[in-house]
């Protein structure tokens, strides 16, 4: 039971990675509140998992709901250890070809999301000290084509993120990132939409394979977010078969 007693909030946590995050936090023992847009997916999840696993239908570049996500973790599991910004939509263009309201979308859904919810996060977490697991893509570090939106978004987390785990460390609150690589039905319709481009990232994955959410992923969230990490802060870990090697 490594995260036993520790409550986490996990934004995009009914399908996808996401899912697979907040099914393996519950598995070994923390209490988590899910936000998502996918309401079926998400009172699904809340049929399986049970008692510790509690719902937040919400759009997540809105404020008022990472302020209710919030809020129900303090009120019905008595606080908060743990914040795990994964949700992110956004459109697959070459630069010249997308639109303003495609990078509306990644950045709001994105970076704007991320820092909303660590905002609204931060009163409760700074109480006893806690774990901030943002997410980063190894298509901002390569500068992967048609990935421009989504990539600038990425990296503004990334520099968000080393900047809070500097001034929050006085709170005893770690701020790390995941850059996954890993099968989901985003890189499935990706891989449908641009082949080329999927043949040539696969076969830069040393592992030779795109990753599971639920074995190879979330995991590794789950080691951000217990004490075996607690003198860990500021850093990137590549959960992508060893495709981008980060110095």
């Amino acid at each position: 039971m490594q995260l036993e007693n520790k409550t986490v909030v996990v934004t995009g946590g009914a399908s996808g990675i996401g899912g697979a995050i907040s099914r393996v936090l519950v598995v070994r023992g923390a209490k988590v509140v899910a936000v998502d847009v996918n309401g079926e997916a998400g009172e699904s999840l809340k049929q399986d998992l049970g008692v510790n696993f509690r719902f937040v239908l919400g759009d997540v570049s809105e404020r008022a709901v990472a302020a209710a996500a919030v809020e129900l973790a303090g009120a019905t599991f008595g606080g908060l250890d743990g914040l795990v910004n994964n949700a992110h939509a956004s459109r697959q263009a070459m630069f010249n070809e997308l639109t303003e309201e495609q990078w509306d979308l990644s950045f709001n859904t994105g970076f704007r999301a991320t820092r909303q919810f660590m905002a609204a996060a931060y009163p409760l977490l700074a109480v006893n000290g806690g774990s901030v697991v943002n997410f980063g893509s190894g298509s901002a570090m390569v500068g992967q084509q048609t990935q421009a939106a989504y990539a600038s978004a990425k990296e503004a987390i990334r520099g968000l993120s080393r900047v809070t785990a500097n001034e929050w460390a006085k709170d005893n609150i770690r701020v790390n990132v995941v850059s996954p690589m890993a099968l989901t039905a985003g890189v499935k319709a990706w891989s449908e939409a641009f082949p080329e481009m999927y043949k040539d990232s696969l076969a830069k994955v040393p592992l030779g394979r795109f990753g599971d959410p639920e074995a190879d992923v979330a995991p590794i969230v789950a080691f951000l977010l217990s004490d075996d990490s607690r003198y860990m802060t500021g850093q990137t870990l590549m959960a992508d078969g060893g495709a981008n090697k980060v110095y």
